[in-house]
């Protein structure tokens, strides 16, 4: 039995308020991802990108790196670093943020000082093919490499020399990853037939052979960033010959995430790989997942990559848009807990002095709910509530058995609606409240710093009070905060966050 398990977050962008849901655990948990910055200074797509304690790496198929201060993303005065003649396919800061590594479509991997800019390696696999995945060790001794050679090779970080080759893959090595505890190198391809494979390796005793496979058949390709390994010690474990449980998170183009329990005794090559559960969400390929540094969290995306800081407080996402997009990450729960009295989680309810607010989705028409459906990850419901007008009102009267005559069949489904609809409302009285309530940043407007009541998202990807960005746009056709061109006038409607706003309104 695991201590803890992440939250799962998928979807093609961030643009607006993301649900975070944890299926096994936790039936609820709200992230209000807020677009802070965005980087066009790249000239061609993004590949990939990187956080350390200060720094943010990206990279791209103009054959640059750069490096922004996570403080402000300004650019480092030593940025961009130059020196691949070809794409660069990844890069990894080391633990202590004092290297980076990059690999190239050129065929090497590059070593960078994090001080000045400097090159202080450049190596290639023996065949001189490209390489396609870099990856530290969690003690940042050693470094993992895969490429088209079919082949990872294992580096030693202080004398800059190839310790060993892993061979077993019949196609491009695409993505690589340590175990936590960096005995085992796990890696990904594309091979068995294009059906997708992964081979476990013992990173410290040198087995010439893998250890264990597992294949994805429906996958066709695994995505390029493969796997971050989470784990926790099983409680089984003795400390002299401890078996490790970990928990694998895989992805590819059957639009799937995948979590799988790893289990391995140190030093033996008896390792298990099982396939714990499925994650649907995705309507594309998973081009690239990671874990939060918190443990908490998946991230998983359809754009080209994403990283977590290393507080776990922002997501940086990049794209074949060219942009690179900061998002700061902010816990609905936890704001919700900052408000005195009021108890968040599946069973938290009124006391009986507080009461139900009713206003945020009375105020909901058949459209309203049917995007709050979709919002949820259950488009496929949308057709039948509105074939049978399903509004705001109707939304609250709603029971389990209602569900099920309106065919909602699965059992989950229905209860995550009633789940979800109910803690939309709950709302704690004016009586339990004792000290002055701080509005949250992500509820005020970046134009008139006021709490928004009708919260819009507009072409630059931010949020505004309607009709503070309507009067905006008709004065200007830039974006209220980066003064880049809005490319439509169009304004899609935040529920989930006018959702939290009223919740906040009802606690205060």
């Amino acid at each position: 039995m695991f201590v803890s398990r992440p939250k799962i977050v998928h979807g093609k962008d961030l643009r607006s308020c993301v649900t975070m849901t944890d299926t096994r655990i936790r039936g609820k948990s709200n992230l209000v991802a807020s677009n802070v910055h965005t980087i066009t200074a790249h000239t061609s797509d993004i590949t990939a990108v990187a956080y350390s304690h200060n720094i943010l790496a990206t990279c791209s198929a103009d054959k640059t790196v750069r490096l922004w201060s996570t403080k402000d993303y300004s650019e480092l005065p030593f940025s961009p670093l130059t020196g691949h003649s070809f794409m660069i396919h990844a890069c990894d800061f080391s633990p202590d943020g004092s290297t980076l590594s990059t690999c190239s479509t050129d065929g090497t991997l590059r070593l960078w000082n994090m001080k000045c800019g400097e090159c202080i390696a450049c190596l290639s696999h023996p065949s001189n093919c490209a390489i396609r995945a870099c990856r530290f060790s969690n003690t940042g001794t050693k470094l993992v490499t895969g490429g088209d050679d079919d082949s990872a090779f294992l580096l030693n970080v202080a004398d800059k020399k190839f310790l060993r080759s892993f061979k077993g893959h019949d196609e491009s090595v695409v993505s690589v990853a340590f175990s936590p505890d960096d005995n085992y190198i796990v890696t990904g391809s594309s091979g068995i037939d294009f059906g997708g494979d992964l081979l476990v390796w013992d990173a410290q005793y040198g087995h010439g052979k893998f250890l264990t496979s597992f294949f994805f058949l429906s996958l066709f390709i695994v995505h390029r960033s493969l796997i971050k390994i989470q784990t926790t010690l099983s409680p089984g474990g003795s400390p002299s010959s401890p078996i490790r449980k970990f928990l694998l998170a895989t992805g590819g183009k059957d639009n799937l995430v995948k979590l799988w329990i790893f289990e391995g005794d140190v030093g033996s090559v008896n390792v298990k790989v099982t396939l714990e559960t499925m994650l649907p969400g995705h309507k594309e390929t998973v081009q690239w997942l990671c874990f939060s540094p918190n443990g908490q969290y998946i991230a998983s995306c359809y754009v080209t990559s994403c990283a977590f800081s290393r507080d776990s407080q922002f997501l940086a996402t990049s794209s074949n848009d060219k942009t690179v997009k900061v998002w700061k990450l902010s816990d609905t729960s936890n704001i919700m807990n900052n408000l005195s009295g009021y108890e968040s989680g599946e069973d938290s309810k009124p006391t009986s002095e507080g009461r139900l607010s009713q206003a945020a989705l009375e105020m909901w028409t058949v459209e309203d709910v049917c995007q709050w459906l979709s919002a949820l990850g259950l488009p496929e419901h949308e057709e039948k509530f509105r074939h049978n007008a399903i509004d705001g009102k109707e939304l609250l009267a709603l029971t389990t058995a209602d569900l099920e005559t309106l065919g909602v069949v699965a059992l989950g489904h229905r209860n995550k609606i009633v789940r979800t609809r109910d803690v939309c409302r709950e709302a704690p009285s004016p009586g339990q409240r004792s000290e002055p309530v701080h509005t949250p940043d992500e509820f005020l407007c970046p134009i008139t710093q006021e709490l928004m009541r009708d919260p819009v998202i507009a072409a630059d990807g931010y949020t505004y009070d309607r009709p503070a960005i309507v009067s905006w746009m008709q004065r200007e056709q830039r974006s209220p905060l980066t003064n880049l061109e809005l490319s439509s006038t169009q304004l899609t409607p935040n529920r989930t966050l006018k959702m939290m706003i009223h919740k906040f309104l009802q606690a205060s």
